[in-house]
């Protein structure tokens, strides 16, 4: 099997259109702040890895995602309308393995992992503990694993296995880990909850840490 094709799912970090589930607690910038770290996380992570690799952006124009992250992945804007549709426009490379943007922990053994999971195995899932995953790779397409999903719900990771099965793929599972969406996931990471009351938002610097909730400034 070749080298499988990494496409990364992200949006460009203005203040108010990324993390919105995260603005309660730590303010529009701190939000943006958070989710630029998260992608240029996973970006650098995905970058060791010695697979050709693809930025899926939204939010922005080329140019400002070349200044941000260089030159150093394949830039495809996302498709327009759900994920469901955004994930099928590149089902068609596979070898391929998609993640997003929002997995602190994810490190380069998890990647590696992936690969060597798919070279034996027609499905690989990296497992997130709020019931979707963190990680997909498919040695051919698989489009039936990505259409009509209940996306953003516990369910993502419980019917993707049961279509798996139905199919009779057994899928290869990686270790489970968090992804950062909601206010009480700030709770595993402290150190983004202090990234967030620093304000580096691209677009927007200054902190809005006074909006942060009393139970995430412990």
């Amino acid at each position: 099997m070749p080298n499988p094709r990494l496409v990364q799912f992200t949006r460009y970090p203005v203040a108010g259109e990324c993390k919105s589930r995260l603005i309660p607690a730590v303010g529009s910038k701190g939000a943006a702040a958070i989710h630029r770290h998260l992608t240029e996380h996973v970006f650098g992570v995905l970058t060791k890895a010695g697979c050709p690799l693809t930025l899926a952006y939204t939010g922005g124009d080329r140019t400002a995602f070349m200044r941000w992250l260089g030159e150093r992945a394949a830039l495809v804007p996302q498709a327009e309308g759900d994920l469901s549709q955004r994930l099928l426009a590149f089902v068609d490379d596979a070898p391929i393995i998609f993640f997003g943007s929002d997995t602190p922990d994810l490190s380069p053994s998890h990647v590696s992992a992936a690969i060597a999971g798919l070279a034996e195995h027609e499905l690989v899932i990296g497992p997130a503990l709020d019931g979707g995953y963190y990680l997909i790779g498919m040695r051919e397409p698989l489009p039936q694993l990505l259409t009509d999903m209940p996306w953003s719900t516990d369910q993502v990771l419980p019917e993707t296995l049961r279509r798996a099965k139905q199919m009779g793929i057994t899928p290869f599972l990686l270790e489970s880990l968090s992804d950062c969406d909601l206010p009480e996931d700030l709770r595993r990471w402290p150190e983004l909850t202090k990234l967030a009351c620093a304000g580096h938002s691209l677009a927007e610097p200054e902190s809005e840490c006074s909006t942060m909730t009393p139970a995430l400034e412990s």
